[in-house]
């Protein structure tokens, strides 16, 4: 004696796709995992003024005379502390080296 229930087919099916996309979605974000998104990870570090001629290779000489020629740099204020944003003051320093070549 076998007991039928209507629609249980096709329930069956519609559980095995959701299955199918649930692990091919955790299979990508598992091939991701250690490996943030390397454009958008630089922008949100933010290096302190003293810091700075350590990312830029340059001496702390050379970092004043830039920031005393150059007081439009990017940078962020917050209480007293200045803040350059890594990614940003990179391009700018660039574009600066191109201009005066």
């Amino acid at each position: 004696m076998e007991v039928e229930i209507p629609g249980l087919g096709t329930g069956l099916i519609l559980l095995a796709v959701g299955l199918a996309f649930v692990g091919y979605f955790i299979g990508k974000g598992l091939q991701n995992i250690g490996e943030p998104d390397k454009d958008n990870y630089n922008y949100n570090l933010f290096i302190k003024e003293n810091d700075l001629e350590f990312y830029s290779n340059l001496n702390k000489k050379e970092v004043q005379e830039l920031l005393n020629k150059y007081p439009d740099a990017p940078k962020i204020e917050l209480n007293g502390t200045t803040y350059y944003p890594y990614k940003q003051f990179l391009e700018w320093l660039s574009s600066i080296e191109a201009n005066e070549k």
